[in-house]
């Protein structure tokens, strides 16, 4: 099921969801990790970056930690942006938190399905090889506006 997550559990995660911890930021602002979590944090999400290269380092206004359990308090989405095979030890460290965040979500190109199945008996919602940033403007209008056809039907204009 969080190989294909539907349309209407994706627009329930981004209405419900408050916070990100982006896990694999990069400084760089032409990286996808930069650019999405700037986005959401623009959004008006509250965004924590995580990148042990960059720990100390404040990108969105927040300092960025060296991993999850770093965090200044709890998040509602562990947002993945390393490569799969390091998808599990995240996964860990997201259950091992003293409390749990909502969702697991992966970036476009990031899956694990044995991670994925463990989070999801631990109740959390996992949504694979999407990215937060592609998938809220073309649930809430933005890709529309560009012209884009998004498969979704409005009368807003």
């Amino acid at each position: 099921m969080s190989e294909h997550p539907s349309d209407d559990l994706l627009r329930r995660v981004l209405r419900e969801v408050k916070s990100f911890a982006c896990v694999g930021v990069s400084p760089n602002p032409v990286r996808p990790s930069h650019y999405v979590a700037r986005y959401l944090k623009l959004k008006g999400f509250d965004v924590v970056p995580v990148n042990p290269v960059h720990a100390g380092k404040i990108l969105f206004g927040a300092e960025v930690v060296e991993d999850l359990a770093a965090m200044p308090g709890p998040v509602d989405v562990i947002d993945i942006f390393r490569r799969s095979e390091f998808v599990p030890d995240i996964v860990d460290a997201a259950l091992a938190l003293p409390v749990r965040p909502k969702v697991i979500w992966m970036q476009i190109g990031v899956s694990h399905g044995e991670a994925a199945a463990k989070a999801e008996a631990e109740g959390l919602t996992v949504i694979q090889n999407r990215c937060p940033k592609i998938e809220y403007q073309r649930l809430f209008g933005e890709l529309r506006m560009g012209g884009f056809n998004t498969g979704i039907i409005s009368s807003k204009l």
